[in-house]
């Protein structure tokens, strides 16, 4: 490869990003139809994939890597390597490198997972009739949708039948089907356990090709956590109460866009969703006691509460203005009262006010009422055992903001967010982190109010949510 210090192209003049895109143009030229599929799915996690689903050529993917900043005239490399697995390595002529350079480069600059690595392998060793006896051997669950090899082995991972960890399904069909496949598999679990020894990247994040050794090695550590499992006959149970009307309290007018957000996100991650509008404490009780006892968690991988209401420190009120302290609402749910959701994630999303009131501006309101002297650690507020997440709208003591419109600033960036970064497969804490910072970047109208959502939590490992199929469909 030809490079200058950290760069691949020395850029001399403006003439320089046009030469680059023809060169891009070139080897869209040379791609056919499959070739843009198999970039596509080799893509996934990395790219959004409501960008994938609407590239029709590979120039369009190419656009999608630039905006992500994963391709640039100055560092292709990730290309090249896409290129490279792809086996359209003459290709790589256009990206002035060869073969033998990529092959140097991968072992730190690897961007495409081994897991997804080994499924494209798969996927070149499954033929048509391998793929129909594969489908038969699993038809009940399957959508009687037509499938390509990549498109079943997606649909398999999204089910949560198989992952990096847990290969079991595939190898009971490869086994029965195309046993030489078994190869494959062997050789991604001996690279695996080399790279977890040796401390090698799996997988190189965006904007990372410079980053020292401790920091490749801390994020690898990271993803080799353990993971909540998430592959049992359902997702899970998600609640939403939305109270809008009260006794003599404002009208929360907007949060019907909060309670269509959340049921539309929850189901599309596969959540069977239950939404009670205006709840009054003894309705609440009702809620909570049908849902400790519900049956239905035996067979799920999670719990999702949601609560939009107005609120103060540490409470949240009812439509009938009862007070019920948000500590009260999670207890419902430990080992002891709810034993079907022991050792699951139980996660709660309260949009609510936790401390004074602001006066609002026209079109932003409040969820805050005369707050009293509170406990001081939000923790307080989640049961004194694991698997809790608690996600409030605020910080213990201010305001959250909801628009009378458009809802709240919290529920609406949670949402975006988990159907941004689900698809990447960022767990949950880290898309909390997103939402941190996108709403503590946003002010009302006058540029006075702001606010910071937190989470507080007793989660054991990461939580990371499989992709949707409609999220993973090429």
């Amino acid at each position: 490869m030809k490079s200058q210090g950290q760069h691949w192209y020395s850029s001399s003049d403006k003439n320089c990003k046009v030469s680059f895109r023809e060169k891009l143009l070139i080897i869209d030229s040379n791609l056919g139809v499959q070739d843009v599929e198999n970039l596509k799915f080799l893509c996934i996690g990395l790219v959004p994939n409501k960008k994938l689903e609407k590239s029709s050529s590979a120039s369009d993917v190419f656009e999608h890597l630039l905006a992500e900043d994963l391709l640039s005239e100055e560092d292709p490399f990730f290309l090249a390597e896409l290129l490279y697995i792809i086996r359209q390595k003459k290709l790589l002529q256009h990206l002035n490198c060869t073969k033998e350079e990529v092959e140097r480069l991968l072992p730190t600059r690897q961007r495409v997972s081994l897991f997804r690595n080994l499924l494209y392998e798969l996927s070149e060793g499954i033929d048509s009739e391998n793929l129909k006896d594969m489908i038969f051997l699993l038809k009940d669950s399957l959508p009687k949708t037509e499938m390509t090899s990549l498109s079943f082995l997606a649909f398999l991972e999204k089910q949560g039948k198989i992952d990096e960890d847990n290969l079991t399904c595939l190898e009971d069909l490869c086994k029965t089907v195309v046993p030489k496949l078994l190869r494959n598999i062997e050789k991604y679990k001996r690279e695996k356990g080399n790279r977890a020894t040796n401390g090698a990247p799996s997988l190189v994040s965006r904007g990372m090709q410079g980053a020292s050794a401790n920091t490749l090695n801390s994020e690898t550590s990271t993803k080799r956590a353990a993971v909540y499992r998430m592959n049992r006959n359902h997702r899970g149970l998600c609640v939403i109460v939305n109270n809008h009307s009260f006794t003599s309290l404002k009208d929360r007018q907007g949060t019907h866009k909060d309670a269509e957000i959340l049921s539309h996100v929850f189901q599309w991650l596969g959540f069977t969703v239950h939404i009670h509008n205006n709840v009054t404490k003894v309705e609440m009780e009702m809620v909570l006691q049908k849902q400790k006892c519900n049956p239905a968690h035996a067979d799920g991988d999670c719990f999702v509460f949601c609560i939009l209401t107005h609120g103060r420190f540490g409470a949240v009120y009812s439509s009938d203005e009862a007070l019920i302290p948000i500590r009260e609402i999670m207890s419902h749910f430990t080992a002891l009262q709810c034993p079907r959701l022991a050792e699951k994630p139980k996660l709660f999303f309260i949009q609510a006010c936790q401390g004074e009131e602001i006066q609002p501006s026209v079109s932003i309101e409040a969820d805050a009422l005369n707050p009293e002297q509170a406990p001081t650690s939000l923790q307080d507020s989640i049961p004194a055992e694991a698997d809790f997440l608690l996600g409030l709208a605020t910080v213990p003591g201010y305001v959250s903001f909801r628009h009378v419109e458009e809802g709240s600033w919290y529920i609406q960036s949670l949402c975006n967010h988990l159907k941004k970064l689900v698809p990447r497969h960022e767990d949950i804490l880290s898309i909390l982190t997103a939402v941190n910072d996108d709403v503590s970047r946003r002010v009302d109208k006058q540029g006075t109010k702001k606010q910071m959502p937190q989470p507080a939590f007793t989660l054991r490992k990461k939580l990371v949510f499989p992709v949707p199929l409609d999220a993973l469909s090429l």
